[in-house]
Order: C-alpha cells, then sequence, then structure tokens
C-alpha cells in the first residue's frame, strides 16, 4: 500500500457549513472518524490548534504520513464510542459516519459489491467478519439483520437463498454474495440502487455494530466537551440522522412531558444548544461536486454548563434486532 504525500486526499462532505456552523475554530477538536484526514486537515486550516484523529481501522494510519509529520495532529488507533478516555475538555467533535470511499475502494476489505474480494466488512479488522455472519448465522438470525439493519423486504427470501447457497459452498467473496441476492431481486431500473444494496449495508452494520457504536460516541461526547464545544455529526443515511436527531433533542431538554395533561416532571439542564434545530444538507455546488454527498446531513449542537447525564437509548430510535430468549 502506497503512502501518502503531503495532505490528504479526500474532500470531506459538508465540510463548509460545518465550518461556518462551529465559526470560530479553535483550540483542540477529536475528529472521531479520521478515514482520509479530509475533516482534520480543514480543522486545522480553519484555526484548531490541535486535533485528535480517532479510527479503528488501523489500515488508514499506514496512509497517513503527513499527518504524523505534523506536530498538531496526533493519531490514535480506537473507536469513538471510547473518544472521551481518549481526552476530554474538547472544543469540538465532529464524526462522519459510515463507510469510507477509501474502504470501499480497497476490494479486498470486502465492503463493496461492485469489486470482487474476500467477504470481510470489518471497519478493525478484528472479531466476526461478514463471512462469519453469512455463513454461521441461522436462517431467521439472516433475517432479521437484513431486515432490521437493511430495510430490505425480500429479506426472508434472501435468507433462504443464501442458507440453500452456502450448503453447497461456503460463501466467501463479495461478488458471489451480490450475485446471490441479484437472484432474489427484480432487476434494477435505470438510476435505481443496486440490488445489493440494503443487505450489504445491513451486514456491514452488524460486523461493525455501528448502531451501538453511534450512540456510546454521542453519549461518550457529551461527556468529553468542555461548555461551549461543537458537537458535529454528519449521517449518510435516515436511521442514524434519527439517532442523532433524538440524541440531541433528549440531551438539548427538547422532549419534555407527552402532552399537556401529564403530571410536570422535573428535568435536567439541557446538556446542549441545538444551534440549528432542521439538518443542513448539500448545496447545490456540493452536489455537483461530489455526488457522494446527495444523503448527508450534518446536525450541530453546542454543550452547555450542565453535567452529563444519562440518555435513554430506548427512545434514540435505534434498530433492535428480535430477542431470541
Amino acid at each position: 500500500m502506497e503512502i501518502a504525500a503531503a495532505s490528504p486526499p479526500h474532500v470531506p462532505v459538508l465540510i463548509g457549513p460545518l465550518i461556518a456552523a462551529c465559526s470560530p475554530i479553535q483550540g483542540t477538536w477529536l475528529d472521531g472518524t479520521f478515514g482520509a484526514g479530509g475533516y482534520t486537515q480543514r480543522l486545522l486550516d480553519a484555526g484548531a490548534d490541535k486535533v485528535i484523529g480517532v479510527d479503528r481501522d488501523p489500515a488508514v494510519f499506514k496512509m497517513a504520513q503527513w499527518a504524523i509529520e505534523n506536530p498538531a495532529i496526533e493519531l490514535v488507533e480506537n473507536t469513538f464510542s471510547n473518544l472521551d478516555a481518549i481526552a476530554t475538555d474538547l472544543d469540538g467533535v465532529v464524526l462522519d459516519l459510515g463507510v469510507s470511499s477509501m474502504q470501499l475502494d480497497q476490494a479486498e476489505r470486502g465492503f463493496s459489491f461492485m469489486r470482487d474480494g474476500p467477504l470481510d466488512m470489518r471497519m478493525g479488522q478484528e472479531g466476526p467478519s461478514a463471512t462469519d455472519i453469512i455463513n454461521e448465522a441461522d436462517e431467521t438470525d439472516l433475517a432479521d439483520i437484513l431486515f432490521t439493519y437493511g430495510e430490505e423486504r425480500a429479506s426472508r427470501r434472501i435468507a433462504r437463498k443464501i442458507v440453500t447457497e452456502r450448503d453447497r459452498e461456503p460463501i466467501e467473496t463479495t461478488l458471489r454474495l451480490a450475485k446471490i441476492i441479484e437472484g432474489c431481486l427484480p432487476r434494477s431500473k435505470p438510476g435505481q440502487s443496486h440490488p445489493a444494496t440494503r443487505s450489504f449495508q445491513a451486514i456491514r452494520i452488524a460486523v461493525n455494530d455501528e448502531y451501538g457504536q453511534l450512540a456510546e460516541g454521542l453519549e461518550a461526547a457529551e461527556r468529553a466537551l468542555k461548555p461551549g464545544g461543537y458537537l458535529a455529526v454528519v449521517t449518510f443515511h435516515s436511521v442514524e440522522d434519527r439517532m442523532v436527531k433524538r440524541f440531541l433533542q433528549q440531551r438539548g431538554g427538547g422532549m419534555g412531558n407527552a402532552n399537556r395533561y401529564s403530571p410536570v416532571l422535573e428535568t435536567e439542564k439541557p446538556a446542549f444548544e441545538i444551534t440549528k434545530k432542521k439538518a443542513i444538507g448539500p448545496d447545490a455546488d456540493e452536489l455537483e461536486m461530489n455526488p457522494r454527498s446527495r444523503s448527508a446531513k450534518l446536525r450541530v449542537a453546542r454543550r452547555t454548563e450542565a453535567p452529563a447525564g444519562a440518555v435513554d437509548r430506548s427512545k434514540l430510535g435505534m434498530p433492535q434486532l428480535k430477542d431470541k430468549r
């Protein structure tokens, strides 16, 4: 793998609106999804004194010689769910969720149904892989994963076909799995997403516990930010955005009594000030320059002086697999 040169090649999504919403950028920030380092570099360019770049994928640091040589950047291999154990008293935390284009472009990582490679999908390259789930989970569990995490309506049909095919020969490559899924669904029309899109998303989320990581990361950011510090989160699909929105509503004092007849409850002081009620999306210029930004949404909030508190995860809208007990 080649070492990157003097600067990150990645153009970060919604970076302009992020910088504007969090200005003035100053002090110490934590980039919880370092990836190719685009957000880290732009934060430094905008005025941050230091950025702590965190990523669970050890491969990204092999391409980050430019960052290693920059004294204003500290790189940490970890998950952003542990960010408050890495640093506290932060001026800002930024999270860019989902799989990076860098990971999709590497066939050997197994994230893409467009490139043949081993069926892996592990962001941290440890623990059970997509191959393990596809070849070992029972049919009911597979269908539950596809439906719950991918909103795949043909989940039972796909799960049944996967089990039939793996009984003949283990499913170990991305293109074989993609073809199995394709055979279960109508052909996509021009302009529609690939038939395997939802299933691959679901498997990736299950492999990396992405929703659990997000819930823990939001809670950790609340504990790590100093008063006045900013939390900025970029999401790429509705479930993630819903979780971030409901977290900020809950911790920003926006989820009060259910109705006017309910008894008045004594509530905690808001831990966040929601600076913009609506999510920020890409403008026409960004859409033209970066089609990947089409589904992106940015939510920003500022930390108050209130102490960090507990989060009711049942109100975050986090999809849950069925409990088999």
